[in-house]
């Protein structure tokens, strides 16, 4: 790689695959189960498409993922190898650190569509009712910079979960009024659903038997239940990274 760290450590070399910026997020989302360029630049819009093909060409080329057609022959997939899967121990761990330590829901790390693509794959699909459920979400609380989509519909069924960011045309069952920021740290652990309605950072309007049963369709992230040092969940920041605190 002409641009390595010129020696022949293991750790040297594993990040001269890893280390890559967006690389570890790119893996991210093949773990998830996304296959496709364009799912994967979904879950990742700031990086150009450019790039992506870049690393992805860069994968596979170290043998960590490959190529493959698409479902009857419809475009092209990205797999992971044995190489590749052996990654997901690595990532878990970088995602449990930063569970732990950092302060995730910055207003700069706040993107909407980037949530409801990460929200998308997060439903119990077998606790939904039988028929199909429509939500509609509204944002607030959104970084002045971001340009894209507030609202979006969610479109659940058993069979699957989709997302719009247009009026589908369909009824809609539940209106979700969100701190996006609220959301997020939902979504993360570090808020009861029950406290966000409380306190009135999550509005919702609708059916009532649906506004009951929404919370329990939402699987948290995979890391909530990692547990924090109080500085952290208190957002202190600086202090956080202390020895002193880290050693309580």
């Amino acid at each position: 790689m002409k641009n390595g760290f010129g020696q022949f450590c293991p750790l040297a070399m594993a990040c001269e695959v890893f280390a890559a910026r967006w690389t570890p997020i790119i893996l991210r989302e093949l773990f998830a189960g996304s296959h496709r360029f364009n799912e994967i630049h979904r879950a990742i819009p700031l990086i150009s498409r450019t790039l992506l093909g870049k690393r992805l060409r860069e994968l596979e080329a170290a043998g960590v993922i490959a190529g493959v057609p698409g479902a009857k022959g419809n475009g092209r997939e990205y797999r992971l190898t044995e190489a590749g899967a052996e990654f997901h121990g690595v990532l878990a761990g970088l995602a449990t650190w930063g569970q732990r330590w950092t302060d995730r829901a910055r207003p700069e790390n706040l993107n909407p569509g980037v949530f409801m693509w990460i929200l998308r794959r997060r439903i119990a699909t077998d606790r939904l009712p039988a028929r199909r459920v429509v939500v509609k979400f509204n944002f607030t609380g959104i970084p002045a910079s971001y340009r894209g989509n507030r609202k979006f519909w969610l479109i659940l069924e058993r069979s699957a979960v989709d997302i719009c960011v247009r009026d589908p045309g369909f009824e809609v069952d539940l209106y979700l009024d969100a701190e996006l920021g609220a959301m997020v740290k939902v979504h993360l652990g570090d808020l009861a659903f029950a406290e966000a309605l409380r306190t009135k950072q999550i509005n919702m309007s609708g059916m009532p038997a649906l506004v009951r049963q929404f919370p329990s369709w939402l699987l948290l992230s995979a890391y909530a239940k990692v547990p924090r040092p109080r500085a952290a969940i208190t957002g202190e920041s600086g202090s956080r990274w202390r020895a002193s605190s880290a050693v309580r």
